[in-house]
């Protein structure tokens, strides 16, 4: 089993490699995960850097003695997938977060689409966003990524036409579309933005500002998925086309 990954707010190497795990990641190393000395570990800031460790001892219930090899940086995947994500009902969001994290998603844009039933608004949106964020964070862990994806705050629809118009490739799953994405010609860096819409689909309105934007709407299959969990299969379909997969 590949060891598992915690996350540290810097790298602590001041005393030879030598690194203390505190706070809710050392409980949860030490109390949860019962790490003992020699098990290994490793550490990441989530933004890409990262070390190999051992454990050489705990200290209570909260503190693990790691040493550490040399911290290194994993650079950013190319090209970078971005998913605009309509708002699900109920928790399927953290669903569709945790998913396409596990994938490879370097960001996920929350959108209030003119047809989502939820609605993201003051302190009820705020929350909604924190617990996406940290289903991120989750994610990447258990799935052993040391460079976690972003999660933006949620995006009007001028807002994610602007993303649109900035990206090397856009696309919008719809029914509409005369191409499977399967087939799409996909650049080989910069960035690829897709949108998922919501349950009730896409606006007429929104998917004629996203066309003009210079988006295409495709087709993933003949079925039709939902929407916590097309974002997933899209990001598979294209990760496995640009070689980030082989």
């Amino acid at each position: 089993m590949t060891a598992p990954v915690f996350v540290v707010e810097h790298f602590d190497t001041a005393g030879g490699g030598r690194h203390v795990l505190d706070g809710p990641e050392g409980r949860h190393a030490v109390s949860v995960k019962r790490l003992r000395a020699g098990e290994d570990v490793v550490l990441t800031d989530g933004a890409g850097r990262w070390a190999d460790g051992v454990v050489l001892d705990t200290e209570g219930k909260d503190r693990l003695i790691v040493r550490l090899d040399p911290v290194t940086e994993e650079p950013p995947e190319q090209p970078r997938v971005t998913v605009v994500q309509a708002l699900p009902k109920g928790d399927r969001g953290e669903l569709a977060v945790e998913t396409m994290t596990e994938v490879g998603v370097d960001a996920i844009v929350p959108w209030a689409a003119a047809r989502c039933i939820t609605q993201w608004k003051g302190e009820r949106g705020a929350k909604a966003l924190g617990k996406w964020r940290a289903t991120a964070r989750e994610a990447g862990k258990q799935s052993r990524r040391v460079r976690f994806p972003e999660v933006a705050e949620a995006a009007t629809t001028k807002q994610v036409a602007a993303l649109l118009a900035e990206a090397q490739f856009a696309a919008v799953l719809h029914e509409s579309g005369n191409s499977p994405l399967a087939t799409a010609e996909l650049p080989s860096s910069g960035e690829i933005v897709l949108v998922v819409g919501p349950e009730g689909g896409v606006a007429p309105e929104e998917l004629a500002l996203f066309a003009q934007a210079g988006a295409e709407a495709f087709r993933l299959g003949r079925s039709v998925l939902r929407t916590s969990t097309a974002g997933t299969a899209a990001a598979a379909v294209l990760l496995a086309r640009t070689g980030r997969w082989t």
